[in-house]
Order: C-alpha cells, then sequence, then structure tokens
C-alpha cells in the first residue's frame, strides 16, 4: 500500500488526499481508489503476479493505442507491481442490471438496450484489439489450443464430476475429451479471446457506454468462446428470446469487422463452445465451492447445470457426443441437481412556428387560405390514461382532436394476483409488460403515429395535442402506455408533456425544453 501511495505521489507530485480500498474481485489483486484535494480520483493496482501484471499492461496499451474503449494506464512502478489506470466510475453493466438478473432474467426495455450496446461492442475489441497484438506478452499463454480446453475439461471432471460420485468410463470419456478439443481447435482462431467475459468486467460511463476491464488472461482465439461465456452466464438467467436476439445483434456486428460463416454453420459451432464453457465453469465451481466452501459457488451450480439441461436438448449434430451426453444426462438428474418448483433520440426544435404555408400549392389550386391555428405555437402535448369504465377524458382545451388508444388487446397484469394492487408505474407490472411484448408492439405502431403528428403539429405552430390510453381499469397497461409515450415525445422533442394518469388521481409535468440546452 505504501508503495502504491509512492507511485502516486511519484504521478501527481504529490500524495492522494483520500484513498479507499475497493471491493475485490475473482483475483488476488487489490484496488483502491485514490483521489486528490479536488476530487479528482485514479484507480490504483496491486498484482500478486509480474507476469500477469505485465499481460494487462502491454495489452492494455496496445488497447489504448487503437482507440479502444478500455481503462488507460497513468503510472506503471519499475518492479510491475503496481500501477495506475484512469477511474471507470462504479456502475459495472453486472450493476446496471441487476433489476432484471433478480427477476428472474425479466430484464425491462433498459438493461436490454445496455446488453445490446454491450455485444454489439464486443467484436471492436476481439477484431480490432487483435491486430498486430503482440501475443507472447499474453498471460498464462499466448494461444487457445487443444492443451487448454483438455486442462479445463479436466477441471470440470475432477473437481466437480468426481465430487458427485456418479459413475463413468474414465477411458471413453478422455476420448469424448480429446475429440472434443479438437472440434474447438479445428478453425483458425485470429481474434482476441478475452477469456472472462462476463457482465462484471463491463464498465458503463455516464450515457450506458461501454468500456472492457480485466483482460489480463486474453489471448488469440475464436470469437465463439467470449459470445458464450457472456450468454451463457448461470446467474443472467437470459431467456432463448433475448439470447436469440443479442446472437443476432453480434452477428451482425461481426460482419463490420470480418467475413463470418453462415448463419448455420456460426450457430452449430457457437453450440459446441457453449457447452465447453458450461463444463468449465462447473469445473470452477466445483472447486471454488465443494472444495474451498464459498457459497456464491455453491449458490451458482443450479443455474449453470439448468444451462446444462437447455444444452442437451440441443441436436446431435449440434452436440456430436454421445457419450458425453449420456453422462451428462445422468448428471442433471441427480437428486442434488433436482430443479426447483418455482436511446436517447434526438430532438427536433420543439419551438418552430410557422409563418407560411408549408405545404407546396399546385399552380392550378391558386393560394391556401392561412389556418386560424397556423403560428401560434408552443406546441403543448396531453397524454391521458383512463378506465373505459368511466368515459374517455374530455379535451380542456377546445380543439377536439387527438387520439384514443385502446389497450385491452394487450396481456392485461391485473388478472394475476401479485399485481392487482400495483399500477403500471411499478417495476413488477412494467417487467411483466416487457417481458411479455405485447405492449411493446402495441407502442411502436403508436410511436410511429404520434411522432408524425406531433413533428408536423410542431412544424405548423398548433398549440395542442392529445393522447388517451384506455383499458379495462385504468390502472396497468394504460398506465404504462401514457407514461411511457409522455416520456418518449418529451425525450424525443423536448415539449412540454402533461401526462395525467386519471384513475390513479397523478399528474406530472415534463417542462419544455429548449432547443441546445
Amino acid at each position: 500500500m505504501e508503495k502504491l501511495i509512492q507511485l502516486y505521489a511519484s504521478w501527481s507530485g504529490r500524495s492522494p488526499a483520500h484513498v479507499e480500498k475497493m471491493a475485490g474481485a475473482g483475483s488476488n489483486r487489490e484496488y483502491y481508489r485514490m483521489a486528490d484535494a479536488h476530487g479528482h480520483t485514479v484507480i490504483g493496482v496491486v498484482g500478486t503476479s509480474i507476469d500477469e501484471n505485465r499481460a494487462f499492461i502491454s495489452i492494455d496499451r496496445q488497447f489504448v493505442e487503437k482507440q479502444l474503449p478500455v481503462p488507460r494506464l497513468l503510472a506503471v512502478s519499475d518492479d510491475e507491481m503496481r500501477y495506475l489506470q484512469t477511474d471507470l466510475g462504479n456502475t459495472s453493466l453486472f450493476d446496471a442490471i441487476k433489476g432484471g438478473r433478480d427477476a428472474g432474467g425479466r430484464y425491462n426495455v433498459a438493461e436490454k438496450e445496455l446488453l445490446f450496446r454491450t455485444i454489439r461492442e464486443l467484436p471492436n475489441i476481439q477484431i480490432r484489439g487483435a491486430y498486430q497484438m503482440d501475443w507472447s506478452k499474453c498471460y498464462p499463454q499466448p494461444e487457445f489450443d487443444e492443451d487448454s480446453v483438455l486442462f479445463d475439461l479436466n477441471y470440470f471432471k475432477y473437481c466437480f464430476l468426481k465430487p458427485t460420485d456418479i459413475d463413468f468410463h474414465e477411458m471413453k470419456l478422455e476420448a469424448t475429451f480429446r475429440r472434443m478439443a479438437k472440434d474447438l481447435t479445428s478453425e483458425p482462431g485470429e481474434c482476441f479471446l478475452y477469456r472472462d467475459f462476463q457482465a462484471r468486467n463491463v464498465m458503463l460511463d455516464g450515457e450506458g457506454n461501454p468500456y472492457f476491464i480485466d483482460f489480463q488472461g486474453g489471448r488469440k482465439g475464436p470469437y465463439y468462446y467470449d459470445l458464450a461465456s457472456f450468454l451463457w452466464q448461470a446467474s443472467a438467467h437470459y431467456s432463448f428470446k433475448l439470447r436469440r436476439e443479442l446472437i443476432a445483434a453480434y452477428y451482425v456486428s461481426l460482419k463490420q469487422y470480418v467475413e463470418v460463416p453462415s448463419v448455420r454453420h456460426f450457430a452449430e459451432r457457437l453450440s459446441h463452445f457453449v457447452l465447453f464453457r458450461t463444463l468449465q465453469v462447473l469445473g470452477a465451481y466445483g472447486f471454488r465451492g465443494y472444495f474451498e466452501h464459498k457459497q456464491h459457488f455453491i449458490d451458482s451450480i443450479p443455474p449453470a447445470i439448468q444451462n446444462l439441461r437447455d444444452i442437451l436438448e440441443l441436436s446431435e449434430e449440434m452436440m456430436p457426443y454421445p457419450y458425453l451426453r449420456a453422462l451428462l444426462k445422468r448428471l442433471t438428474e441427480l437428486p442434488q441437481f433436482a430443479p426447483k418448483e418455482v436511446p436517447m433520440l434526438s430532438r427536433t426544435d420543439g419551438f418552430k412556428t410557422t409563418d407560411r404555408d408549408i405545404y407546396a400549392a399546385h399552380p392550378q389550386d391558386g393560394p391556401a387560405t392561412f389556418s386560424k391555428y397556423d403560428g401560434k405555437g408552443p406546441l403543448k402535448v396531453t397524454v391521458y390514461s383512463f378506465s373505459f369504465h368511466k368515459g374517455i377524458p374530455e379535451d380542456p382545451s377546445g380543439n377536439g382532436g387527438g387520439y384514443v388508444f385502446d389497450c385491452r388487446s394487450t396481456h392485461n397484469p391485473g388478472r394475476y394476483e401479485p399485481y392487482k394492487k400495483l399500477t403500471g408505474l411499478d417495476e413488477p407490472v412494467i417487467r411483466f409488460l416487457e417481458d411479455d411484448g405485447e405492449i411493446l408492439e402495441f407502442l411502436e405502431h403508436v410511436y410511429a403515429l404520434a411522432d408524425k403528428h406531433v413533428a408536423r403539429y410542431i412544424q405548423r405552430g398548433f398549440t395542442h395535442l392529445m393522447f388517451c390510453f384506455g383499458c379495462t381499469g385504468g390502472q396497468h397497461r394504460s398506465v404504462y402506455s401514457a407514461q411511457h409515450l409522455a416520456e418518449h415525445l418529451h425525450r424525443k422533442f423536448g415539449i412540454e408533456t402533461h401526462v395525467i394518469h386519471r384513475e390513479q388521481h397523478i399528474e406530472q409535468t415534463m417542462s419544455a425544453i429548449k432547443p441546445n440546452a
């Protein structure tokens, strides 16, 4: 610690005003947040392995040179056991999506957006990061090869499989492992394999942009590995649908950097790495849980076993290892593993009014008359939620215009006991509606219609527009829809927006945002 403070003083010219030890991660490295008298912070790192430190230092410098989203090294001690790096803040992707994870995989729209941003950025690190990389600096080895695959598979065998006391044929399993190692390394891997790509190793800036940390274990290898590592993280509970969407987003992003195989080939190869990664993490959970008695890893075993059950549903083409398949099926059926029952959009000029007719006139039509509503501005929008049983809201402006949308075609959370006393403003209801998805598709069409209408009203200088969302009780679907449309219009156009949840006696005004504010 004293030497780290000396390194800081040598770099900054004075000792830090405040030093705070940060929560430990999976490694033995120690992290400290170090601040000067003005509150400007950096991160101090104390390592235990000089080779691991050298790997991080070398890789980070190469990444920074390529302007990749990673922390920047500020100072390194002479013995390379300590270094300072830029502070990327306190918010990791893991923390930011906690709500969806705790809800069993019911991620809301904002959380999904963070996942998509991250997965689209991954090829940037993998492909651009690999360009002219000095692989000799990687630790503990420069390349993903058969030996590293066999090491991890035997880690699974000795640290997880054997402690379960399940009977298996050693030679048949060894032969399968060797075949699997050849399959996984059969394609050239010319990318940077992150190795430990997970939500904890992604930091988010104030705009939600991902930055990548803890890549000191990286090496040359195939890009499938990191995708499998991220999407099949046991505790994340990603749904099949969300995984498919994230894989598709990754595939499209990857095509911007390299020539990619067919979708069919890509899916087949990915399935092999998903199986391998699942066995690998079970080996780690077995060692940390069974042998080191760390509860977090013991708790992680059931969701990892569920991932394994899902993998066993794949076709033989996707998982061409009959003996291993039969063995793993027996493993998942053991009593101890029985499953429990259980973007910010750019806004236009919100204050533009017109002093002329915006429509192009045909010579045969002659000049158009000027509407008495033109050119008054600025536009104000009112959005209601209501119950059809109590009637459609009246228009207080007297214009008699706008829209009434019927939300009753979408799935109603009010039919289920846990949501009966909640509203569309409460997170459990929001997760229900967004996970179901019908309300999102419904609102896509509403947004398309509303955006064009609002843009034209702004252009003409009209002063008022009303949107109403009705459902059975004015409590769940209509409240969610009204709130989201109001926020969407305010965000996009910067106009004054009133949202009134009539049956809930809730009103909110979102003040107009001046252009360029």
